[in-house]
Parts: structure tokens; C-alpha cells; sequence
């Protein structure tokens, strides 16, 4: 059997730019970056932004108008999700963006509370 080098070079080659982009690192276990999580930039990312790596300064510049998601963030810099929530997770040490978790699905309403608004809300509409 012939191996050629070529093939494994195929397989391996696109993981090199990533793991390089990424400095080596991986995520943090105590970042947990979901695809709902909004990131903005810090105001002081944008006044360092021409220090920064490439693919950081494409992240800053796509935040400089407001939130995105991490999937937008994704979506947006063409990059793996892995290697976004990373790039993030490193941004976000070095105070470059501020980061928004999404509200656990538990916490998104209280139903005691709904139901004394709407009780409230009959109350206006009947004048009692």
C-alpha cells in the first residue's frame, strides 16, 4: 500500500491556521459561550483595535454597531464555532468585549407574576 503525503497534508492543513489563530489555547471550562450569548465590544477595544490580531479586529468591527450572538459572531468571521467561543473566551480576558449570557429558560417568566399582570389588567378593563 502507498501512502502519500499529500492526502495527510489535505486532512491536517486547514487545522493548522485554526490552532494557530487560537494561540494554542482552548475554551476555559468556566466559559461556556452558547450560540444565544450576545457580545458587544468594550469602548476601549475600539480605540486599540490597530494592535490587534486579524481575526480579533474583524470581531471588534462587526460588534462596533451593537450586539451579535456568538453564531452571528460565527457566521459573520467564517470561523468555526469552536475556535469563535475561544477567540471570544481570549477577547473577553483582555476586557475587549462585554459579554451578555442568555437568560436560562427557568428564569424567562415567572407565572405567579403573569397571572397577577393579567389579573391586574381585567381589573382596569372591568373599572373595579
Amino acid at each position: 500500500m502507498h501512502d502519500d503525503p499529500s492526502d495527510e497534508l489535505e486532512l491536517t492543513a486547514p487545522l493548522v491556521p485554526f490552532f494557530v489563530m487560537a494561540k494554542g489555547r482552548v475554551l476555559p471550562r468556566d466559559s461556556e459561550y452558547e450560540h444565544t450569548t450576545m457580545i458587544t465590544a468594550q469602548d476601549s477595544a475600539l480605540a486599540t483595535v490597530r494592535t490587534l490580531a486579524p481575526e480579533a479586529r474583524a470581531v471588534i468591527d462587526l460588534l462596533a454597531n451593537g450586539y451579535l450572538s456568538v453564531a452571528e459572531v460565527a457566521a459573520h468571521t467564517q470561523l468555526p464555532l469552536g475556535i469563535v467561543r475561544i477567540l471570544l473566551a481570549q477577547m473577553a480576558d483582555d476586557d475587549l468585549i462585554h459579554v451578555r449570557n442568555p437568560v436560562p429558560h427557568a428564569e424567562r417568566h415567572d407565572p405567579a407574576l403573569l397571572t397577577a399582570v393579567l389579573h391586574g389588567l381585567e381589573r382596569i378593563r372591568t373599572g373595579a
